[in-house]
Formats: C-alpha cells, sequence, structure tokens
C-alpha cells in the first residue's frame, strides 16, 4: 500500500522535525534577527509563515518582537502554542488562499511555499506577502530553487536515529521543477511499543532569478540571497529578501 499524500506534517513527523531538525531554525534566527532590527526598533508586527513548532517564534518573542505564528499543519500549531508561548497569536494560515494580516515584517524557514501544489500558487503566495507589507516594511523567506533539485539527483536514502524516534527519507526527482520525499518515522509510545506513519511530501523548484521581477510588480525590491546572514544553508536553498519603501 502506497503511503498516504500530505502536504503537511501529521503527528509524528511534526514531533520528530521538532526534535530532530531544529538547527535550521536556530542557524537562520541571527541573520533574520539582525534584518529585523529596525522594525523591532519601531514595535512592528512580525508575521512568521510556516512557524513549525515555534523554534524561530520563541527567537523572536526573546529578542522583543511582536509575532503572529502561522502554520498550515494542526500537530505544528500544537507544539508551537506550548514552545512559543510569548507570541501574540498562534493560528493556521494556508497560503495562498488565506489572507495575510497586514505586517511590518513577514518571516519564514523550512522553504515553506515550497510545499505549495505548484508554481503558479507560489506566485500568488509571494505576491500576497508583498501586499501585506506596510510601509517600511520587509519580508525574509527561505525557498527551493531548482539547483536544489539538481544537487539531490539520485541521493541515497538518508536516515536520522535517536533514543525515541527514528526518520527515513527517501527521494526522487520526477521533473525539475518538483522534488519529492518519501518519509518514514518511527516513535516511541508511552508503552514502549513503536508506531511507524508514512509521508509523502512533494516540494515545487523555482528559478528564483525570476522573484525581483514578479514582485517589482507590486512595490517592492527583492534580492535573492544565499543565506539570511553568515549561516551555512543547504545547496539550491536560496533566500528572498524584500522590501517595500517608507
Amino acid at each position: 500500500m502506497a503511503p498516504p499524500e500530505d502536504p503537511y506534517y501529521r503527528r509524528d513527523l511534526a514531533l520528530v522535525h521538532h526534535l530532530g531538525f531544529g538547527f535550521h531554525a536556530r542557524a537562520c534566527a541571527p541573520g533574520i534577527l539582525a534584518l529585523l532590527d529596525p522594525v523591532r526598533s519601531r514595535n512592528g508586527l512580525v508575521l512568521e509563515l510556516g512557524c513549525g513548532s515555534g523554534l524561530l517564534t520563541r527567537e523572536l518573542t526573546a529578542a522583543g518582537h511582536r509575532v503572529i505564528a502561522t502554520d498550515a499543519s494542526p500537530a505544528m500549531l500544537d507544539l508551537a502554542r506550548s514552545h512559543a508561548p510569548a507570541a501574540e497569536d498562534i493560528r493556521p494560515l494556508v497560503l495562498p488562499g488565506d489572507v495575510l494580516p497586514p505586517a511590518d515584517a513577514v518571516v519564514s524557514v523550512g522553504h515553506v511555499l515550497s510545499y505549495l501544489p505548484d508554481e503558479h500558487a507560489i506566485d500568488q503566495a509571494l505576491t500576497a506577502i508583498a501586499r501585506a507589507l506596510r510601509p517600511g516594511g520587509l519580508f525574509a523567506i527561505d525557498i527551493c530553487d531548482l539547483a536544489y533539485g539538481q544537487a539531490r539527483h539520485d541521493a541515497p536514502p538518508a536516515a536520522r536515529v535517536d533514543d525515541d524516534w527514528a526518520v527515513i527519507t527517501r527521494f526522487s526527482l520526477p521533473a525539475p521543477g518538483r522534488f519529492v520525499r518519501q518519509i518514514t518515522t518511527f516513535v516511541r509510545a508511552g508503552d514502549g511499543s513503536w508506531r511507524r506513519d508514512d509521508e509523502i511530501h512533494h516540494n515545487v523548484l523555482i528559478d528564483t532569478a525570476g522573484v525581483p521581477a514578479l514582485l517589482a510588480a507590486e512595490g517592492v525590491q527583492v534580492t535573492v540571497a544565499s543565506a539570511f546572514g553568515t549561516e551555512q544553508l543547504p545547496t539550491g536553498l536560496r533566500v528572498l529578501i524584500g522590501r517595500r519603501a517608507a
């Protein structure tokens, strides 16, 4: 039986991601905080997309930011409510259809937009982010470029094991603009038994060089970068930094 397809993280994968993969949010936090320093100085509102379990959210609030944290995964939101209690709000938000509240900054790590169904949906989401920015606002997000799939073409399965969880990921590249991960998680239950769950995640890969022209029409100047700050990101993961004039 083929694993069920789910664009968002269910309970066990959300937990494994929180326990074993929080290093990405922590590595990106210093660069994001530096970018957001002017927003904090004027007590602006930060909208976080795809907050996951709240690891970046907690860094933002600890630095004095007002944050609305959002995610499309109910399981991730449950974790975020426990791990980032200082956020002004933690709520569900599904791109590209849900309305984004006006904000002084929009941030996201974990290539959230790459989980959308196709490139058109990504364009819609990017446009919505640009339109949500108040004058003088900025956004800083990471996203998968076409190079992300090229660097992982024919990559062998990857596995990570801990005392109470394990994850096995198989990769495929069915098309230049689509990267697929088949993810199997094992989580130890309270009685000592193990649960298994299988998810298939499709990531849409885009040519990020086209984003500046797309959002110029919205009055937002975009730079495509290799990192938020000085952190080292995985090959093919790009950072988009957009600014709206004051």
